[in-house]
């Protein structure tokens, strides 16, 4: 249910994790690689984790999802390496009883993403690159790494 992998991540294949009779709604997010960012032309995004405590802060969520919203089931995939422009680089697939409730669980979801899971990205863009730290270095007080040029 909860994973994170250097393979193209399937919609389908995340959301039918979470899929069931007892479900009205199933909201899938589907985080991509844009190509311009703050004015910037994006080549592609590198994204590093240290796996095994992502993965055991994805289930966290999930676990904290399952807490607020207790007919809720989630699935969420992250990959890591190279990705391209339009790849996808997130899924997360929430389905409950109810659309409200499926949206807003989703939206937790990738709130909670940002703030708890150690997943890095370095932006490559025409003219450098940068590493992109997640809030929990930042809430650390650790700067992020410098712009490379």
């Amino acid at each position: 249910m909860f994973s994170v992998t250097s393979e193209p991540l399937s919609i389908e294949e995340i959301s039918n994790k979470v899929v069931r009779p007892e479900a009205g709604a199933v909201v899938t997010f589907t985080g991509t690689v844009r190509e311009f960012t703050k004015g910037k032309r994006t080549l592609y995004l590198t994204y590093e984790a240290y796996a095994s405590m992502a993965e055991k802060q994805l289930k966290r969520i999930g676990d904290e999802i399952k807490e607020r919203w207790p007919d809720a089931m989630t699935a969420i995939s992250h990959r890591t390496g190279k990705l391209g422009i339009s790849d996808i680089a997130v899924v997360i697939a929430v389905s409950t009883p109810h659309r409200k409730d499926a949206y807003e669980a989703n939206e937790y979801a990738i709130e909670r993403i940002k703030e708890i899971v150690p997943i890095w990205k370095k932006e490559k863009w025409e003219d450098g690159e940068e590493w992109i730290g997640d809030q929990l270095e930042k809430s650390a007080g650790i700067p992020e790494k410098e712009e490379i040029r």
